[in-house]
């Protein structure tokens, strides 16, 4: 206890660093990490079985992920994205309590004296290991000992101590979940003959398509009899009606234009730094910094064009930009050049395509290339050429131009001809697998360069997203005081889709994924009007028009779906009548004479492989098969397509089972027991637990 207290009194390392790591999941509850935010200041915001989660709490964990998606990303998180962390920081706040409470139930504890082991005993923690790790791989007891000392960092080791604790107490649980799983040598072998094993198989069928449907009459009342029988099937989640009002996000030409002028600015100063890479960290440069020497093809075309179509001689200190291309503003510095062997061109083609197989196409097509060839050298423009007579669509609206490329790139007699050309001369026809080209190459490039490339990314400045955010505001406020919510749009401009939508549905058609109006629809009533909800690339206002209730969906809105599905269940049952009756009267053998058709043979059927011939992929089939001895006949099975019988010829068993791969399959197989088991014990902790979701009380 005295080493513990002693540790109590100093601390070291920065928590969070350690949360993010090793994902906050464990660390967030029960460790006393909030408890410095004085007695629930924010209100809670998820209530589990009585024991509240604050929203501070809730914020952290929601932090936590976030930075694990920027580190991961590296970016920005969008707001569709920032909606899939938001519940997934609920689940896991919710499953991390359920958890601990029940660890409290079983028992689950961790001593001092297990803390002190896995901090300066043999085999430390992973923390530890990770964080005070010396250069040959072990542990640097000096530094360590020198945080455990240091006054200075009480609070946040107490915290390390609190995490190394609960951290142990989920192993321990892990523990005790692997003790009940067991997967037998018996287990292992049929897993390893459910992968391997195949089978060969006569069979009989008789397609239920075969029968005309005039001869699988229906009544009315066969009609009503099938929807009875399978309503659940129809039945039907709460569906809203709503309207959707929503702006763009995308950057206003102003914002492009105050980037362009922000670049302009930049360009004195780009020129003068003596560090390009630190210039770029401080000029907040999207493309970081690299040394790799770059060919006119591996750079964004319009960047290409300014340093290798200019004319201007490209030598180190050469500054070209600011060129706006691919939602960014461009500047870039060359730093230096060297001759390379791999030349790159830029070229541009009209292409006639023919078959490589049909002489005449080729022939004619050759014609038309020698023509159009005539017609640019008596002066007419080779772009609008290409614009109405090539047929390559990737190109020829482009004027034929097919930017830069190297060598390995097109195929071989294209890249035979371009590289084979001088500048300005036109080369054709030239055939190819894709037809016959009329190539002139523009331009040529023997060197790379090294260069500091700073690029701004265009965005939507804070005006341009608070313009959007009062206009959805304003429309907010009139519609609820007039009532007419698509007036009120129609006034401001703003665009209005009509939707209906389920209960829990996430996919919002035109938008896209949305958990934010999903949440909102929860609790709405039939007029209620939503916050602003964001998404990734607009804004958005939901107006819930109406709402019908559950229910199922009634027989004469789905009469026509009914009755193709009661008329394949009918001639299902004719053929079953059909076969059965063959098959009984002469069993697998009588079979062919009985219908007066040969058998079929289906070989190598297994689980992976279930493509029967004739029938395509039928899963019945191969299931049906698979659990049949050799020379055992099915008797009448409905399949997805037909009703068989089927008889296994032979069994194709596998090899035997090697010792590598039957630790791989024990190792699979336990992990997924595993799987399922916490999978099912948390599902039977949160179906027990009163749970309270108190975010739409939120302003998100």
């Amino acid at each position: 206890m005295g080493t513990m207290n002693k540790m109590r009194e100093n601390t070291g390392i920065i928590l969070w660093i350690l949360v993010i790591s090793f994902g906050g999941l464990w660390v967030l509850q029960d460790s006393g990490v909030f408890d410095t935010i004085g007695a629930n200041p924010l209100g809670k915001v998820i209530v589990v079985n009585g024991d509240p989660v604050t929203l501070e709490e809730y914020q952290r964990q929601l932090e936590s992920q976030l930075e694990q998606v920027r580190q991961q990303t590296g970016n920005a998180v969008e707001p569709q994205q920032l909606e899939t962390e938001r519940e997934r920081a609920y689940n896991a706040l919710v499953n991390n309590m359920l958890l601990l409470r029940e660890m409290d139930r079983l028992g689950i504890a961790v001593s001092d004296q297990e803390i002190q082991d896995l901090i300066t005993g043999e085999n430390p923690h992973q923390i530890i290991r990770s964080y005070f790790a010396d250069e040959e791989g072990g542990i640097d007891r000096a530094i360590l000992q020198n945080v455990i000392d240091d006054p200075e960092q009480e609070a946040t080791w107490i915290q390390i101590e609190e995490y190394i604790r609960l951290d142990r107490r989920r192993q321990k649980f892990d523990k005790l979940i692997s003790a009940t799983v067991r997967v037998s040598d018996g287990d292992i072998q049929a897993a390893y003959e459910r992968e391997q094993s195949a089978v060969s198989a006569e069979f009989f069928f008789l397609r239920y398509a075969e029968i005309p449907d005039s001869s699988a009459t229906l009544s009315d009342r066969d009609v009503s009899r099938f929807y009875n029988d399978h309503k659940e099937e129809y039945r039907k989640e709460r569906l809203y009606s709503i309207e959707i009002a929503s702006l763009s996000k995308e950057p206003a030409s102003e914002d492009t234009l105050a980037l362009e002028r922000e670049a302009e600015h930049l360009l004195p100063e780009f020129e003068a730094a003596e560090d390009d890479s630190l210039f770029l960290i401080q000029s907040g440069s999207a493309q970081p910094y690299s040394n790799n020497f770059l060919r006119a093809s591996d750079l964004p075309l319009p960047i290409a064009a300014l340093l290798f179509e200019s004319g201007d001689t490209i030598a180190p200190g050469l500054v070209v930009g600011p060129v706006t291309e691919e939602g960014g503003i461009h500047l870039v510095k060359v730093r230096d050049t060297r001759p390379t062997e791999e030349t790159a061109v830029r070229a541009r083609h009209i292409l006639i395509r023919a078959s490589d197989d049909d002489d005449a196409a080729i022939a004619s097509a050759r014609t038309r290339i020698q023509e159009l060839r005539t017609r640019i050298r008596n002066g007419e423009d080779f772009a609008e050429l290409a614009a109405n007579y090539s047929e390559d669509p990737g190109s020829g609206t482009n004027g034929g131009d097919l930017g830069w490329f190297g060598e390995g790139v097109m195929v071989k007699p294209f890249e035979e001809a371009a590289f084979g050309a001088s500048v300005g001369t036109l080369v054709g026809p030239v055939e190819t697998m894709h037809g016959v080209h009329l190539i002139e190459v523009t331009h040529q490039a023997a060197v790379e360069v090294q260069i500091a490339h700073l690029r701004l990314p265009i965005d939507a400045s804070v005006a341009t997203l608070n313009a959007v955010q009062e206009s959805l505001d304003d429309l907010r406020f009139y519609a609820e005081e007039s009532g007419d919510f698509a007036g009120e749009a129609e006034r401001r401009t703003i665009a209005i889709e009509s939707l209906q939508m389920q209960e829990g549905q996430q996919f919002l058609p035109t938008f896209g994924l949305s958990l934010g109006v999903a949440r909102f629809l929860e609790t709405a009533e039939t007029g209620t009007i939503s916050p602003i909800i964001e998404l990734n690339e607009v804004s958005l206002v939901v107006h819930v028009v109406d709402i019908e209730e559950e229910g199922y969906q009634a027989l004469e809105d789905v009469e026509g779906v009914i009755r193709q599905r009661a008329l394949l269940a009918k001639k299902k049952e004719l053929q079953r009548e059909w076969l059965e009756q063959a098959y009984q009267s002469g069993g697998f053998d009588g079979l062919s004479e009985a219908l007066g058709v040969e058998s079929q043979l289906a070989n190598g059927i297994s689980f992976q492989n279930q493509i029967v011939p004739d029938l395509g992929r039928d899963p019945v089939f191969a299931g049906t098969v698979l659990g049949l001895a050799e020379g055992k006949d099915s008797g009448v099975v409905e399949g997805e397509n037909a009703v068989f019988v089927a008889r296994v010829t032979a069994r194709h068993e596998p090899e035997l089972l090697s010792n590598d791969e039957r630790d791989r399959l024990r190792e699979q197989l336990t992990n997924d027991l595993e799987q399922r088991l916490r999978n099912q014990w948390i599902n039977a902790l949160r179906d027990r637990a009163d749970i309270q979701d108190l975010r739409t009380d939120m302003s998100w």
